[in-house]
């Protein structure tokens, strides 16, 4: 068991991250146009909705709040201070969670079975899927079962991942933690793991040339074998593959 949590607490994040900055890169740089979330809005909009909306509300400000307890932890630990900020807070992270555990099984659902968009799936579509709604779920029931979770990952977790940053990993702190924590954190780095070879890379690429470039016509009925090369330029006669 020491072995695993050394290794899963210590090595483990750092092949996570470089496995997710050297796939990011090579899928944007080769195969750039598949650098997309694929949208299948059109395919069905109206289970969509009351997926999407949530999903992506909950896993926003889930990700905002993580990132401020790391970036800023004394902050969190100063505001967390008073009972009723404290309570606030986690009521607001909680209900974010809710959404998306909703969101999330709304676009599980829609993906098994809706005739079209289950056609247009792939594996690694409804695998993220369930990895993202294993994941949400852990984090309501530790925020449950082990309360006030904002507080002492400002004070436990964000030394931890700071030392990781300093090249200096010192998971003590971590491995002393319930296991349902330690999981928890294990799937978060699977996840950035992962991460390259799923439809979430899209959330990388800011879309501020969607202004100037012109029109992009998607075809779901398309060769995957022949998909048009990134460093081809823009042209505005339709293409030939896309």
């Amino acid at each position: 068991m020491d072995s695993l949590n050394t290794f899963f607490f210590t090595a483990y994040p750092y092949v996570a991250v470089i496995v997710f900055m050297l796939g990011t890169i090579y899928r944007y740089r080769k195969k750039g146009f598949q650098v997309t979330s694929l949208s299948v809005q059109f395919l069905e909009g109206r289970v969509g909705f009351w997926g999407t909306v949530p999903f992506h509300w909950g896993i926003l400000m889930i990700l905002l709040g993580h990132l401020v307890a790391f970036i800023i932890p004394s902050a969190v630990i100063a505001w967390n201070s008073g009972p009723t900020r404290l309570s606030i807070h986690e009521g607001v992270n909680f209900t974010f969670a809710v959404a998306l555990v909703v969101g999330l099984v709304a676009l599980i659902l829609r993906r098994l079975f809706h005739p079209r968009i289950r056609v247009v799936t792939t594996s690694m579509d409804l695998f993220i899927e369930f990895a993202l709604l294993f994941q949400a779920l852990i984090g309501c029931w530790i925020a449950l079962n082990y309360r006030w979770g904002s507080t002492w990952f400002a004070a436990d977790l964000s030394p931890y991942l700071w030392s990781l940053m300093m090249f200096n990993p010192q998971p003590e702190a971590v491995i002393a933690m319930p296991v349902a924590i330690r999981v928890h954190i294990i799937m978060a780095f699977s996840i950035f793991l992962v991460f390259p070879f799923t439809r979430l890379v899209h959330i990388l690429v800011a879309p501020f040339h969607y202004i100037w470039r012109p029109y992009q016509i998607i075809i779901w009925y398309w060769d995957r074998k022949q998909i048009r090369r990134s460093s081809t330029a823009w042209s505005e006669a339709r293409p030939k593959n896309n």
